[in-house]
């Protein structure tokens, strides 16, 4: 166990933001999952923008890899384009 103030501190700190994380990263999946389980067009369009700021977040984070919420954003564009 950490003897110095600073690493209990460090501890809970890092502890609190990687709940916060997981939160973010599980949410973001789900709405993944839900965006390519819709069938209708104009419903989709609506989700894609809100799913897309979540995938630009969590890479700005550095919660996913910047390349992974491209190719991510880009499989599910050309999955509504295709609705």
């Amino acid at each position: 166990m950490a003897n110095h103030k600073s690493a209990l501190k460090r501890i809970r700190s890092n502890e609190s933001k990687r709940l916060r994380n997981k939160y973010q990263h599980k949410t973001t999946r789900n709405a993944v999952r839900d965006l390519r389980a819709v069938e209708d067009k104009t419903e989709a369009e609506g989700k894609l923008g809100n799913v897309i700021s979540m995938l630009d977040k969590l890479a700005k984070n550095n919660i996913i890899h910047k390349n992974k919420a491209a190719n991510l954003k880009s499989k599910l564009t050309k999955h509504v384009a295709t609705l």
